[in-house]
């Protein structure tokens, strides 16, 4: 699978570099896209157009929640950060995934923005148990250096669902972790020069499924990450041409 995105990629790059307008279209089309899928993984009811309303014109849909537009606003938020942390070291640290929750999480919830947890959650439909609180410091200076450790050791596809992966199994913060490792996952995508992955809700039982069998086999999240990259790839081509 990784030599079919290799491929892929080579041809993706043969349409580069594109124009100042093409640019900001592709990011228009990518920040609906995952703003959108992002949240309706988590069950935000906004549905993609509605998404689009609140993102670009800043009104309010009636009927819906208020946290689900705050949602959005901050899932929004996190996609510009995003795009602005590309040119940072590809070395994530602690203070850059704060940073980046604190973004995402403060429309919902400023106290808890960028802060780790302080009690324990629980996963529901999971027989695995996340991270106590009181193990949170530990493992994240854990998760970073391991990281660090095997980033230039594997594919790129590989580090970025592994990234993903492991800081979600450590939950970190109170509520965004999702969000969050879906962001930061398409982070490292765009700095390693693919295209940003939109998981579709309509593969939500196969992600969490994924995700849930990873535990035990962590090989079957990596495939069901590199079978979205391809996805992902064919969109971009699709655009580009």
């Amino acid at each position: 699978m990784f030599e079919k995105i290799d491929e892929k990629q080579l041809e993706i790059n043969r349409y580069r570099p594109l124009n100042h307008i093409q640019l900001n279209e592709l990011k228009d089309y990518y920040k609906i896209g995952l703003v959108y899928s992002s949240n309706a993984i988590e069950g935000n009811t906004l549905d993609i157009s509605e998404t689009k309303v609140v993102l670009e014109d800043g009104i309010t849909i009636g009927g819906k929640p208020m946290k689900d537009h705050l949602e959005v606003i901050g899932s929004g938020a996190a996609f510009d950060e995003m795009i602005h942390m590309i040119n940072d070291k590809k070395e994530l640290t602690e203070q850059s995934i704060k940073r980046l929750h604190k973004v995402l999480y403060a429309p919902i919830d400023i106290k808890n923005a960028g802060v780790y947890r302080k009690k324990q959650v629980y996963i529901s439909g999971s027989e695995y148990s996340v991270a106590t609180a009181s193990e949170i410091a530990l493992k994240m200076k854990e998760f970073i250096l391991k990281m660090t450790e095997i980033k230039d050791t594997i594919h790129p596809v590989e580090y970025a669902a592994r990234f993903h992966q492991e800081l979600v199994y450590i939950h970190p913060f109170i509520d965004g972790n999702g969000r969050l490792c879906r962001t930061l996952m398409n982070l490292i995508f765009l700095q390693y020069g693919y295209p940003i992955v939109c998981i579709s809700p309509i593969v939500k039982v196969d992600y969490i499924r994924a995700l849930e069998q990873g535990h035990k086999n962590p090989n079957l999240f990596i495939k069901f990450i590199a079978e979205q990259v391809i996805e992902g790839q064919k969109d971009y081509l699709r655009l580009v041409k």
